[in-house]
């Protein structure tokens, strides 16, 4: 066991994460003594935190950087992240990556002269960083530095691991689409989507995972929960350009899609256990989060026509409501914003009875479900996603014949032209085009939430 001050770094920064996921429960006999007895989870973690910090300013670690030093920086940008300190975050995180980049760890050159085990988990190392710049690029906005530069991890390359790696190489695989194009785009710094680029990124997403992976079942849950989560990503990055049409020749640049998504990953869910889901924390109930308020925009403007599933979409998000509130720091965290959302998008929708919502939260959700006004129902939500009447106003003429979207008839405002729809709206079509600022309709940076990315 290595003791020196780079480990024990390593340990307490990993302990202090630890102490931060919703699902640890900590033992009154496990807490320390003394002043830090009736300390909360996070409290004992941002006393851990510190002192990580504290002692790596004993010795010059970013001279003379190991692997170490990669681990203890990936885990307290991990801690802050999921104590919602954005900004210290990010810079650990950025640490993390510059390190990496000092070390090699980009470069398949590194991995030749080195013992294979420490090989192998370099590389390793590199793609959960790969990986989790990419997650936390898509909540924040922030550039890559790290890229497809290195061949995979193989099982073969350690022969003395024993643990089922299958489900890790697909999840890098999953990840490995989304360059500096794709987040050029994102971030609004580049120009030059086409639709066709998108069509093939949501075909590669679809194909990223074969029909059977040996795996474990908390594996399978990442990986699919994962799959639904970046198509939606994309679909959302479509919506911004102006790419998605009732019209278009492809399904993933329609406005159904998202419809879709959430009926495949529902019934992905049914099939999961509540351990297996909750094993990834705070993460996975995002990425639920995400999904569902995608759903709910698409739900205000899309008419709820009789479908050739069992379910419809309102029994989708009925589902992700129960999921949300279900697994542990969903309740708590999400479950709110959910209810907001909700209030400000659909107002005449009911939240389905949960035996994890309380009375009082129901209380306060039904207060405000009161139909918004008109001048309420342009503002912003809490969550950046695009309020639905600023989708509406880009449909002219539209209206609704969905009765439990009937209070938002008469609402929309003829401020601009958008592509045809469905045969079950009336439209009236513009005769110019939209321009490139009416077709950035969809808001796609995310609200800044704590969990971990990914």
């Amino acid at each position: 066991m290595d003791h020196s001050i780079e480990a024990y770094c390593k340990l307490v920064s990993l302990c202090a994460y630890v102490l931060v996921q919703p699902t640890m429960v900590l033992q009154s006999s496990a807490r320390p003594a003394g002043d830090f007895a009736q300390n909360s989870n996070q409290g004992l973690a941002h006393v851990l935190l510190e002192e990580a910090v504290r002692v790596r300013k004993a010795y010059d670690y970013s001279e003379n950087p190991t692997l170490l030093t990669v681990y203890t920086s990936f885990f307290i940008f991990s801690t802050y992240f999921c104590m919602d300190r954005q900004n210290a975050a990010w810079v650990y995180l950025r640490e993390a990556t510059t390190v990496a980049h000092i070390m090699g760890m980009h470069e398949e050159d590194t991995y030749k002269n080195e013992d294979y085990v420490d090989a192998s988990r370099k590389r390793r190392l590199f793609w959960v960083l790969f990986m989790t710049e990419r997650a936390y690029a898509f909540k924040r906005h922030r550039p890559l530095t790290l890229y497809d530069t290195i061949q995979l991890p193989t099982t073969e390359e350690d022969p003395t691991e024993t643990l089922q790696l299958s489900g890790f190489f697909h999840l890098i695989k999953l990840y490995k689409p989304f360059d500096e194009t794709f987040f050029g785009l994102w971030n609004r710094t580049r120009h030059g989507a086409v639709p066709s680029w998108l069509v093939g990124l949501q075909r590669q997403l679809s194909d990223a995972l074969p029909e059977y992976i040996e795996h474990t079942e908390t594996q399978a849950v990442d990986l699919k929960m994962s799959q639904q989560w970046l198509k939606t990503m994309v679909w959302q990055l479509a919506i911004s350009h102006g790419f998605i049409s009732s019209m278009a020749s492809d399904n993933t640049l329609s406005f159904r899609y998202p419809i879709e998504i959430s009926r495949d990953l529902v019934e992905m869910s049914n099939n999961f256990s509540q351990h297996a889901m909750e094993v990834h924390g705070i993460g996975l109930v995002e990425k639920l989060f995400d999904v569902a308020c995608t759903l709910i925009d698409v739900m205000s403007f899309v008419p709820m026509s009789p479908t050739n599933y069992d379910m419809s979409p309102r029994d989708y998000l009925n589902r992700f409501i129960s999921l949300i509130s279900g697994l542990r720091g969903g309740q708590s965290r999400y479950m709110p914003l959910l209810q907001t959302k909700l209030s400000e998008v659909l107002p005449s929708y009911q939240l389905p009875l949960h035996p994890s919502l309380s009375s009082n939260r129901l209380d306060v959700y039904n207060e405000h479900s009161q139909p918004a006004s008109a001048s309420r129902s342009n503002e912003a939500t809490p969550f950046e996603t695009p309020p639905a009447m600023t989708i509406r106003q880009h449909m002219p003429g539209m209206t609704y014949q969905d009765p439990a979207l009937s209070t938002m008839q008469g609402q929309m405002s003829e401020t601009g032209p958008y592509p045809s729809y469905s045969s079950s709206v009336v439209y009236q079509p513009s005769t110019t085009g939209p321009s490139a600022t009416d077709q950035g309709l969809y808001q796609t940076h995310l609200p800044r939430r704590p969990g971990f990315p990914g």
